[in-house]
């Protein structure tokens, strides 16, 4: 109890509540701009540390990345923009609802299930961070395989019901994944000679234009129905329909939370896998699964609860052991052993109270979002009155900042463009995008992870179900390939038994 007094004493203090506040303001800033990514926050917010005291410091990055992952669900759900790659999986469903006039209950439903998923992260973070963290640590190439392939998996329930068109935006992603050098020969592949296409494709300029840029070609090609108009007078209490949401939906809530600590909690996946991850369960396992892909409201639970419960997951390993969940725990981590906090067992026995502290700032930061999040919601609201025709050149002007902002390049940008265009063309033909992205985040993954298993195995493929956890995933994932499969053999062979009298 001394410990949890001397928590309070470290954080009820101005330095410390002032750097949490407006980390926070900047994190949604950051996280609702197309491009400047969670990531990029936490980095910008680094030298602004430099100042700090420890406990401000890990505060004010705390605050910001849970506020920047939130944040991206914003112009996700307005525009069909994702702000952030984490919002990408459950854009088009926001979208739809925003076309209908229920925009308010899509971003009622992102504000406050994000919020619950990083109290229910951080909750998990307290009491089972030392026992999840060795639990991570087991994971291997060959865990880590299967679970980037289950991963891809999902591409056939996070699109439409036409799976050979799924499978083309899949194998497109997947195919922009082996640009570059990022692969285990580091030999250059499909290049053409470019110097930038070394270090491959950028995905952050991918995802801006697939996403922002195809939506701005298709507004100027075509004349888009227009949005409802908003009153902004009568936006009312984001708690109004998220009660009778919480009841109808806390089986998605809860699976959407556990999904994205366990997703969080391994090194190198974090919120955008997870979030992903959470929106094919939910389509794969609802009762109204045709309802998804028509503005949905149970994906955005699912994925919004998996989120920001992913960014505290991405803490446990960090705080423990010292090895980043995520980019965001990356650049933490470092802020850490600057500070003298130096991640690792060590800080749980000698400093307690500053793990206590750090624990108490995650709450905070997590019940900022409802406050905060709402008058960001009030005021981008605005946007939807705002003609098209002046909308989208400033859209654009914003994707090109943030294009060139993630890599400090003019080259990002005819990425951009590109995919802007390629983008346009895949919707047109009724091919769906959320499998390409699918592909492009866990190609390098299950390309790099699998061939330095087939080293370590020395080709065998057995090796990849000798580990319990990693033969545990491969059955599951085989599984999830097979069922299908007998599922239509028995259902074929069935309608051929009931047709053979009838033929008599």
């Amino acid at each position: 109890m001394s410990t949890l007094l001397e928590a309070f004493h470290l954080i009820a203090t101005w330095d410390v509540i002032v750097a949490v506040v407006l980390a926070s303001v900047f994190g949604l800033f950051v996280g609702a701009v197309p491009g400047l990514t969670a990531t990029m926050a936490m980095a910008i917010m680094v030298p602004v540390t430099f100042a700090l005291d420890p406990i401000p410091a890990v505060g004010a990055m705390v605050a910001c990345s849970a506020m920047a992952i939130f944040a991206g669900d914003i112009p996700a759900v307005l525009l069909r923009m994702p702000g952030t790659p984490a919002s990408a999986a459950y854009a088009h469903e926001g979208y739809l609802m925003t076309r209908r006039g229920e925009a308010t209950r899509a971003l009622s439903a992102s504000l406050v299930f994000s919020a619950l998923g990083g109290l229910f992260g951080t909750a998990v973070l307290i009491v089972a961070a030392p026992s999840l963290a060795e639990v991570a640590l087991k994971f291997s190439s060959f865990e880590y395989f299967w679970l980037a392939t289950l991963g891809l998996t999902s591409a056939a329930f996070v699109a439409s019901d036409d799976r050979v068109k799924s499978f083309i935006s899949l194998l497109i992603g997947l195919g922009v994944a082996t640009i570059g050098m990022e692969n285990p020969a580091g030999m250059p592949r499909f290049t053409f000679g470019s110097i930038e296409l070394l270090a491959g494709v950028n995905f952050v300029s991918a995802l801006i234009g697939l996403f922002a840029i195809s939506e701005v070609l298709r507004s100027v090609i075509h004349s888009q129905p227009a949005i409802p108009k908003v009153d902004l007078a009568r936006i009312g209490n984001p708690l109004r329909e998220v009660g009778g949401m919480i009841r109808q939906y806390w089986r998605q809530m809860m699976r959407g939370n556990v999904l994205g600590v366990v997703v969080g909690v391994l090194p190198g996946a974090g919120a955008d896998i997870a979030s992903w991850m959470a929106y094919a369960v939910s389509r794969r396992f609802s009762r109204q699964p045709e309802k998804f892909g028509t503005g949905h409201v149970e994906g955005i639970v699912e994925g919004a609860s998996a989120n920001n419960a992913a960014v505290s997951g991405a803490w446990v390993p960090a705080l423990v052991f010292g090895v980043p969940g995520d980019s965001i725990t990356a650049i933490v981590v470092g802020v850490l052993f600057m500070k003298g906090l130096n991640p690792g067992p060590t800080l749980f026995l000698e400093n307690p109270q500053n793990i206590y502290a750090i624990f108490l700032i995650f709450i905070a930061a997590n019940l900022l979002i409802l406050p905060l999040g709402w008058g960001a919601i009030r005021i981008a609201r605005n946007i939807l009155n705002v003609p098209r025709n002046v909308l989208m050149p400033i859209i654009l002007v914003f994707c090109i900042v943030g294009a060139y902002a993630s890599n400090n390049g003019t080259f990002t940008i005819g990425v951009m463009l590109a995919f802007g265009v390629l983008g346009y063309f895949m919707e047109e033909n009724g091919i769906p995008i959320a499998p390409c992205i699918l592909g492009l985040v866990l190609g390098e993954l299950v390309e790099s992870n699998f061939i330095t298993s087939m080293l370590k195995a020395d080709g065998s493929l057995l090796a990849f179900f000798e580990r319990p956890i990693s033969g545990t995933l491969g059955v599951m994932t085989l599984l999830v390939w097979l069922l299908p499969v007998v599922i239509a053999v028995r259902r074929s062979a069935r309608r051929r038994r009931e047709s053979m009298p009838a033929n008599n």
